[in-house]
């Protein structure tokens, strides 16, 4: 059987205009190795916990002072590869990040593709729109915080621009940039 590769859109819930990237992976990659692709493409920072989502189950790394594991159908990843969640185009799992800030994302297997020997995996196709800061109070803090941007004489309006070190795009989103922070990284990349 040839070699197989996901082509997936991951798209952050709750905010317009749409946030989301395409990209492909490897579907033998570990769950642990695609959260990281997911914080790289999206641009967050690994600084919170995270968890994948299907059917009502929780799937995530199991802390060791976790003492509601057991009543929350939770199911420890390790070990646990993409294809164990999403094996057939359409399939959609949900992947939270940072439970306080509530960064959800809807994860879409969208197509199942023979393996590129020219092509490094994974990598980003497309994209569109900046990733929020983090801690910044999820979509609904988010969405103010881009008011507020918007207006210079507003009394928050100097706390943010320091905050976010004087700028912020929005609508930022750099391709080549995302893909040599992929290369960069060992995600259990195929290179043929």
């Amino acid at each position: 059987m040839a070699a197989k590769i996901y082509q997936i859109q991951i798209a952050l819930n709750g905010f317009e205009p749409k946030i989301w990237r395409r990209l492909l992976i490897s579907p033998d990659i570990s769950l642990s190795d695609f959260h990281k692709i997911i914080q790289t493409t999206m641009g967050w920072t690994n600084s919170h916990l995270h968890q994948f989502i299907k059917n009502e189950t929780f799937y995530s790394r199991k802390m060791s002072d976790d003492d509601f594991w057991d009543e929350m159908n939770m199911v420890d990843y390790t070990g646990k590869k993409v294809s164990d969640l999403l094996a057939v185009e359409n399939e959609k799992i949900i992947y939270e990040y940072d439970f306080g800030d509530g960064w959800e994302h809807d994860i879409i297997l969208e197509k199942i593709l023979p393996l590129d020997n020219k092509i490094t995996y994974p990598i980003c196709l497309t994209g569109k729109m900046n990733c929020p800061p983090e801690d910044c109070g999820g979509v609904w803090g988010y969405a103010e915080m881009l008011e507020i941007l918007k207006q210079p004489d507003h009394e928050e309006y100097e706390s943010y621009i320091e905050w976010l070190d004087g700028e912020f795009n929005s609508e930022y989103f750099d391709i080549e940039e995302i893909n040599e922070l992929l290369r960069e990284e060992d995600y259990g990349c195929i290179e043929l």
